[in-house]
């Protein structure tokens, strides 16, 4: 069985055909429809380019990807899972951009130590670690300006951006969690063999030594290796992420360090008196067949926070949604609708989904 990808990067779940036997319709959730698929839903050509730079966090050299706006009435940051790699969001955050009339500037950050070079030297960085990270990236680049800010996080990034909002509740408008990874889910074996693999060093060592000794051939090899092991829908900037940034042992050494801290952090209840505070702040996006977000959790966090805007993407994106442009494409529409509604601003038409 080949090796599968820790956290967030490998969708190791497929489009249900129907919701379990369950009382979800029953609850007071927006249940996305089936748009009608042509096989060609794509971002525009001459759409404004994300641009990447290192900005120094507390001494952390840190990947930026962003599109910046001349006069933006919101900031949009973008919190990915794990690994955490901006590149991935690429077409996610152009399409965000691009909804938005250029009104919005939006920024994807990375986590540190999940890039192409090893600037910590081998230093392992945990969740908690990496949420102050998020922090003073935010008190250094942010706090200073007066455009509302707006937190869109992916499976552990959702969970981030909670950790985020607890501490700036004054300039953060809105919340945005997509397929949110807040509680472990006891009932997948795919977390329990990356957990096993996490707390072993006799198995993450090797496991990262591995990965990253199929990062050394020739780029080509690289990339025809990753489509084969990881889907062959996977848009170029995804296989492009995974050859330059993941397939590195300091952060294959990362993400599993990552992994590992995430898993003990929630062996802890979810923060469910902050989000019933929040929760007309809050939107949750769950998938079908999504063991990192399953509908178990779904229907718990509807029960805890009944107020909160919940969504089920039925499209059959998966987890994974920012390595194809259809799923990047559709989750930012959705995303955009979400703000839009919540901060009443105008949406461009100038996308097809």
């Amino acid at each position: 069985m080949p090796f599968r990808w820790p956290a967030d990067i490998s969708s190791v779940s497929h489009p249900a055909s129907r919701l379990p036997c369950s009382s979800l319709l029953q609850l007071r959730s927006k249940l996305i429809p089936k748009a009608s698929m042509d096989g060609e839903v794509l971002l525009p050509l001459e759409r404004k380019q994300a641009t990447s730079r290192i900005c120094l966090v507390s001494s952390f050299s840190t990947e930026l990807l962003e599109v910046r706006s001349e006069a933006p009435s919101m900031h949009v940051l973008v919190i990915p899972g794990n690994p955490g790699i901006a590149l991935f969001y690429k077409e996610f955050i152009e399409a965000l951009y691009q909804l938005f009339n250029g009104n919005a500037s939006v920024t994807a950050i990375g986590h540190i130590s999940h890039s192409r070079k090893d600037w910590e030297r081998g230093r392992k960085f945990s969740l908690q670690e990496q949420i102050d990270h998020k922090e003073d990236f935010i008190k250094q680049e942010l706090q200073s300006c007066e455009t509302p800010l707006v937190l869109v996080g992916h499976s552990i990034g959702a969970y981030i951006c909670l950790e985020i909002f607890k501490r700036h509740p004054n300039q953060v408008k809105f919340s945005v969690g997509l397929y949110p990874f807040l509680a472990l889910n006891r009932d997948s074996w795919q977390q329990s063999i990356i957990g096993m693999i996490a707390r072993s060093s006799f198995l993450n060592v090797p496991a990262s030594y591995l990965v990253s000794f199929l990062g050394s051939f020739p780029a080509q090899f690289s990339r025809t290796l990753v489509r084969k092991l990881l889907g062959q829908s996977w848009s170029t900037t995804a296989v492009d992420a995974v050859c330059s940034n993941l397939m590195q042992y300091h952060t294959m050494r990362n993400v599993l360090f990552m992994a590992m801290t995430e898993f003990a952090k929630f062996s802890e209840e979810p923060d469910w008196t902050f989000m019933r505070e929040k929760q007309n702040k809050l939107a949750l996006l769950f998938g079908i067949d999504d063991h990192w977000a399953p509908l178990s959790f779904f229907e718990e966090v509807s029960k805890q926070v009944p107020g909160l805007a919940f969504s089920i993407e039925q499209e059959g994106h998966t987890h994974a949604f920012c390595c194809t442009e259809a799923g990047s494409l559709w989750v930012a529409n959705h995303v955009a609708t979400l703000i839009s509604e919540k901060l009443k601003l105008h949406l461009s038409s100038n996308i097809r989904s």
